[in-house]
């Protein structure tokens, strides 16, 4: 997912695009059955996740789309992600009632209308207008939690006040009490509730596919960055321009206890600061500090798993960073099993990485993780539609889990337990 590496303008709000994806035969014999369904015209056309990044793909940038779509490297991890859930089948069972199936949950002894969120992605306000905030609103409207990242161009306050509870706060730090303490500080003014730290960034990731298509930071106009902008009018005057008309230059807003540097800045990386000191006194000099519930993203280990657990934390995200980081690092739907195993009874376990359909959330509850997070499919909804496509997205989303408990024979969610699934190959 998008994280640190965010770049400039946020883009476009309740998406006016008039990008869509190709239409089958299929697909249009069914978005005619969907006209009657509620379904704004602009959005019938979306039958699935994956049908928002064809829209995005066209509408952004390439450098962009490059940006938030690829990983690092050979893109290794990034494919695994995927490939991870293909490796597990269903055990549906038949002339089971499941008239009375729901799909909400209690995470952290909140409801929540189903088991999955949106995680945070710090080219948000890049891809759509004021993006944080548009996901932030179509998640709270939906009834599922989203994570504000640190790397956001909208202040954290602007976007609690956005999103209400539901919205939680996600930090990349460097090992320095000095900066730590006043960041918790002003996250536990704001109202959040939930804070994130991510561990798995000390150094930036080798992404050569950012290099290929002229991303990086801090952004310096050029002419492929003006071209990009004028084959892509909508992105450029929808998203750019209207940014800097009414909001003036982007912001890293939410890094520190102040505002941070401007996008364009020359000395950006140094503001940012190192994060390869980042150790678990740092985690413990939070939980001292933070009164509110507190996880740590990108375990992927047994051994962080049980030291999270001795450092107070109240929950653990496994992930890979959506394969950004370490190429090769295996997906997290593998090693999900013996953490869950390892930890489970004492620690909220929440699974990020490579899920795309209900059937994939399914897999991971029945893996051992009791909520999901689902991350650029959410942000390219955004892209080409704005609050109104994520909000579709999410129902989208849900909708399958729905059909697919029914499918099952099971009503609630905690049905979903590991003998409802097996290997399709030895092994797995």
């Amino acid at each position: 997912m998008p994280d640190d590496q965010t770049a400039v303008a946020p883009a476009r709000s309740a998406g006016a695009v008039s990008e869509s994806p190709p239409r089958s035969a299929g697909a249009v014999a069914i978005a005619e059955t969907r006209k009657d369904s509620g379904i704004p015209a602009n959005l019938q056309r979306f039958l699935s996740l994956d049908d928002f990044e064809v829209a995005a793909r066209r509408h952004l940038p390439r450098m962009l789309y490059g940006f938030v779509s690829g990983a690092c490297e050979t893109d290794l991890s990034l494919r695994d992600n995927r490939g991870a859930f293909q490796d597990w089948g269903f055990v549906p069972r038949g002339l089971v009632d499941v008239t009375g199936r729901t799909t909400k949950t209690t995470l952290f002894g909140k409801d929540y209308a189903a088991p999955f969120g949106i995680p945070p992605m710090g080219a948000s306000a890049l891809s759509a207008y004021r993006g944080d905030i548009v996901l932030a609103r179509a998640a709270a409207a939906s009834g599922i939690p989203m994570i504000l990242s640190a790397s956001s161009l909208i202040p954290l306050e602007e976007v609690r006040r956005e999103g209400g509870p539901t919205t939680w706060y996600q930090a990349y730090l460097p090992g320095e009490p000095a900066r730590i303490e006043p960041l918790v500080d002003r996250v536990i003014a704001a109202g959040f509730d939930t804070f994130v730290l991510t561990i798995d960034v000390p150094v930036s990731a080798n992404r050569e596919n950012n290099v290929r298509n002229g991303y990086a930071l801090p952004l310096r106009p050029n002419l492929r960055l003006a071209w990009e902008g004028i084959s892509h009018p909508n992105w450029l005057f929808g998203t750019v321009l209207r940014t800097l008309r009414e909001h003036g230059m982007p912001h890293f807003e939410n890094m520190d206890a102040g505002r941070g540097p401007p996008v364009l800045s020359s000395d950006l990386i140094r503001k940012v600061g190192r994060r390869d000191g980042l150790a678990w006194e740092h985690l413990a000099l939070i939980r001292k500090r933070f009164p509110g519930k507190l996880l740590i993203k990108g375990v992927m280990a047994v051994e962080d798993a049980i030291l999270a657990r001795e450092h107070g934390c109240d929950g653990i995200m496994v992930s890979n960073h959506g394969g950004r980081q370490l190429d090769g690092a295996l997906a997290p739907l593998r090693v999900l099993p013996e953490i869950a195993e390892a930890v489970g009874r004492d620690l909220t376990v929440i699974l990020d990485g490579g899920v795309r359909r209900g059937t994939d959330v399914l897999k991971a509850l029945a893996l051992g993780a009791q909520f999901v997070f689902v991350g650029r499919p959410f942000l390219y909804a955004a892209a080409v539609r704005g609050e109104p496509g994520v909000a579709h997205g999410i129902r989208l989303l849900k909708d399958e889990i729905d059909r697919d408990m029914a499918m099952l024979g099971i009503t609630r969610l905690e049905q979903m337990t590991r003998d409802r699934i097996r290997p399709f190959r030895p092994g797995c």
